[in-house]
Formats: structure tokens, C-alpha cells, sequence
């Protein structure tokens, strides 16, 4: 079950809602809502519902025993459960990977892969078991005797699938004490009609003409062909990603929780460095955290800083997926963020930033979302090398495909990837409440198209699943 699906939409999430209201004990919706995040779960993967669970529940009991013990068991008590976490994500996320570099080695298919199907979200709950035993062994928060509330952080179906990845101090009083109220619905509603447009309305629009791009021959591509499929994609996982946080953060807000921001219009950066505190927020801050800072951070000399960083991004990279293609990407992000350090990037005027940033990241997202990094090379290639041949099949075929839906959502796409709506909202509260309140009923309004049309779209049989499903 998605976000984006008619069966969610209709039915599962006003259900859940609804009974959420009845009850009015804390205890008791924890309960209610780890049953229906189980339920969630199950609908798609019923097989790996008893994984995540045993995830949790291990994290709990250890979480109990690294509570009690002190001095070296409570540290051997917290590498031993971070290892076997690992151990677990490695097993589903990278065995295959693993095994068939060695028989690409030993040149022969001496070990069978195991090829077991990797379970969604495994990237994104796992970070967050890990997070809650590190808390509890650094002392940032008492281990949870209420197996409910771990079991709620873990599950909680709106950030299950493809995040944001929550650390477990952020919300642990949450999850003890909160309240559902009518301004905290609202703005979760607005929100997530937001996020679900982003997705429904520009983010598949813009998937179609990616996927053809990348379906095709790369050397077929000419220079404009390769360029708008590169831009294709670049508003497609911005909008499809931050769209599934918009809804989460939204469906989080309505059932009383208050979750971080995951982006902050990341394409308007003037440098890696700005981009990164921009876009995926909530995995860069939990790599800093647990495992930046950890391994030494900035503290131990430059050398071993350098090291730290590209370690990171390599991590970054092989966190979203078990291919060369992540690897280079995150290396990439990672080799760039530092020569920022030693060139002047940040000193350049701001539009000459601007694009050497955006230039940076849509060439690094064409290997992102590349099969092998021969295709992507190869796509690159074709972005600088591929000619100006208007009569080629490809164009001409491609050409047929395009709409002016598809035109005038890359425009509005282009210009939503902007903060306008915030600039917007700053001019509006220093109007008269008068107005203020008008501008309010306004965007209510709005909204509720957006989900009308959105639920019109879905129910002409278009879907396509949030990318950050696959990590």
C-alpha cells in the first residue's frame, strides 16, 4: 500500500484516523497505531511485517540490557547490537552485491547468491533501531520499558517506507504525551495535499519522460534529448521524495506527532556544502551524528578528516542502494564538498554558484538513477557529445511522446522547486488579519482541489511507485 493509492487515500487513512479520535488514551493509540502501521506493512510485504518486528523488538531488549549495564559490557552490549543491525540490512541490501563481485574475482560462480528480496524500508527502520541504541548508550534518553512506544518510533506507518529517517530522542516525549488537535489536523492535511500533488501531479509527469530517456539507446541521444531527460529527473526525485515527506510530516502532524523538516528547496544551493543541509535532511544529520562525529569528525587533523568525509559519502552513497552507480555518486558529493574547502567556491557571485552547484548535482543524478555506470558514462556522454541531430529516430519518436502537459509541468515544477510559496506566506502575514484569514480560506480551497484532481488522476489508472521505495 502506498500514499499515492486510492485504497490508502479512501480508505485506510481515514480508518485509522478516525478510530485514532475515539480513543483517548496515549497508551492506547500507541497500540492502535502500531497495529495499523503492521497492517500497512503487511499489505505489500506480509513475509518481512515479522522482520521489521523482530527488528524492534531486538532493539528494544538490548536497548534494556545496554540500559542496565555499565563500563565495557554496556559498550560490547551496543557494538553488538549495531552489528547485528547491520548485519541484518548487509544480508538483504548487499549479499547479492558482495557475492557477485568475489565470483567476478575468482572468475567462476563458485558461491550462490542468496538473492533474497530486499524489504522496503529496510534502509530507513534500521537507521532508526539504530539511532534509539545509541541514544540509550550515550545517555541522551532512559531505555523505554514500554515495548508500544519502540515499537511505534519503529513502525509508525507514514515515515516506514521512505523516511524521514526520525531520531528516537526527537520524539521520545511524543510518544508518551501528545494531542491531537483541530490546527494541528489542518496543517497536516494541507500538507500532505501538498506532498500528494508533488507526486501524482509533476513528479510522474516528469517520470515519463526520464524512463524514456534512459530506456533508449545512449547513443542514440542527441545533446537537447539527453539534457531534458537529465532535467526530467532532476525535478521527478525532488518532487517525488519530497512529496512522500510532505505527507508523512503531514500524516504525522495529524495524528499529534511533530517531525523535522527533510528538505529546504534544495536546488536553489550555491554549493555541495548548502545542499546537503538542504536536501535529504534527516539522513544527512543522522550520518553526522552516528557516524561523522563518531569516527572523529573534523578533530583529529586534516588528514583524518578528509578520510571521515569520504567514508561518509561512500556510506551515503551505498545506503540508497548496493551498486557502483551510489558508490560513485556519493563520492562524487563527497570529493566535491571537499575542494569546497580549499577553493573559493563560496567567495564566487551567487548565480555562477548556483549553476556550478545544479550543474554538479544533475550530472551526479544521472548516475544515480543509471542501471550500471556504463549507462550512465554513456548518458553523460551524450549530455556533452551527443551532437545536434534533429532528424535522429530517437527525437523524432520521443518527440511524439511529449504533451503540452508535460511543457507546462516542467514550468511549474521549475519554478515550485523555488522558495515561492515561502516568500509568499512572509508577505502575507504582515497583510491585515482581514486578509490574512481570506488568504487562508484561499489555500484551503486550494488544497482540496489539488486532492480532488490528484484522486481524479489516480483513479484514471496512473501510478507509479515513490523512488525511495527501492532504498
Amino acid at each position: 500500500m502506498v500514499f499515492s493509492s486510492l485504497a490508502f487515500l479512501c480508505v485506510f487513512l481515514p480508518a485509522t484516523f478516525l478510530l485514532t479520535l475515539v480513543v483517548r488514551s496515549t497508551r492506547i493509540q500507541n497500540w492502535l497505531l502500531v497495529a495499523a502501521s503492521l497492517l500497512f506493512y503487511a499489505y505489500g510485504e506480509p513475509v518481512y511485517v515479522l522482520l521489521m518486528m523482530g527488528t524492534s523488538v531486538f532493539v528494544y531488549g538490548m536497548a534494556r540490557l545496554v540500559g542496565a549495564a555499565s563500563g565495557s559490557r554496556r559498550k560490547v552490549l551496543c557494538v553488538l547490537s549495531v552489528a547485528l543491525c547491520l548485519a541484518s540490512l548487509g544480508l538483504f541490501k548487499y549479499a547479492d552485491w558482495v557475492v557477485g563481485m568475489l565470483d567476478a574475482l575468482l572468475g567462476a560462480d563458485i558461491i550462490p547468491q542468496p538473492e533474497l528480496a530486499l524489504p522496503i524500508g529496510i534502509s530507513f527502520y534500521t537507521f532508526q533501531a539504530l539511532s534509539y541504541i545509541v541514544d540509550v548508550y550515550r545517555g541522551d534518553v532512559p531505555a523505554q520499558r514500554n515495548l508500544g512506544r519502540v515499537l511505534l518510533y519503529i513502525s509508525f506507518f507514514p515515515q516506514l517506507i521512505a523516511g524521514p529517517i526520525i531520531r528516537y530522542h526527537d520524539v521520545d516525549e511524543q510518544l508518551g504525551q501528545r494531542s491531537i488537535t483541530l490546527a494541528g489536523v489542518q496543517t497536516g492535511l494541507k500538507r500532505f495535499c501538498v506532498g500528494l500533488a508533488k507526486k501524482v501531479l509533476i513528479a510522474d509527469v516528469m517520470a515519463k519522460c526520464a524512463d524514456a530517456m534512459f530506456a533508449l539507446d545512449p547513443g542514440t541521444l542527441n545533446v537537447p534529448l539527453a539534457w531534458l531527460g537529465a532535467m526530467a529527473y532532476l525535478l521527478q526525485i525532488y518532487f517525488d521524495f519530497s512529496g512522500y515527506s510532505d505527507m508523512a510530516i503531514g500524516m504525522a502532524r495529524m495524528f499529534g506527532f511533530t517531525y523535522k523538516e527533510n528538505f529546504n528547496y534544495p536546488y536553489i544551493s550555491t554549493s555541495i556544502k548548502e545542499f546537503w543541509r538542504r536536501w535529504h535532511i534527516s539522513l544527512s544529520t543522522w550520518l553526522k551524528e552516528y557516524l561523522y562525529i563518531p569516527l572523529g569528525g573534523n578533530r583529529k587533523g586534516r588528514p583524518r578528516t578528509v578520510v571521515n568525509k569520504i567514508f561518509v559519502f561512500v556510506c551515503c552513497g551505498l545506503w540508497h542502494g548496493a551498486a557502483w552507480t551510489f558508490v560513485i555518486w556519493g563520492l562524487i558529493h563527497g570529493m566535491l564538498l571537499l575542494l569546497e574547502e580549499y577553493l573559493p567556491i563560496r567567495k564566487l557571485p551567487k548565480p555562477i554558484g548556483w549553476i556550478y552547484c545544479l550543474l554538479v548535482v544533475t550530472l551526479a543524478f544521472v548516475l544515480f538513477r543509471a542501471d550500471t555506470l556504463e549507462q550512465g558514462f554513456a548518458m553523460l556522454g551524450a549530455m556533452f557529445l551527443g551532437g545536434l541531430d534533429w532528424q535522429s529516430a530517437s527525437w523524432v519518436a520521443w518527440c511524439g511522446q511529449t504533451t503540452p502537459l508535460f511543457w507546462c509541468t516542467l514550468a511549474i515544477g521549475a519554478v515550485a522547486a523555488l522558495p515561492v510559496l515561502p516568500r509568499a506566506k512572509a508577505k502575507i502575514s504582515q497583510l491585515p488579519e482581514a486578509r490574512q484569514q481570506l488568504w487562508g480560506v484561499l489555500s484551503d480551497v486550494a488544497c482540496v482541489a489539488l486532492f480532488v484532481i490528484c484522486l481524479l488522476t489516480l483513479a484514471g489508472g496512473a501510478y507509479s511507485p515513490f523512488i525511495y521505495f527501492r532504498f
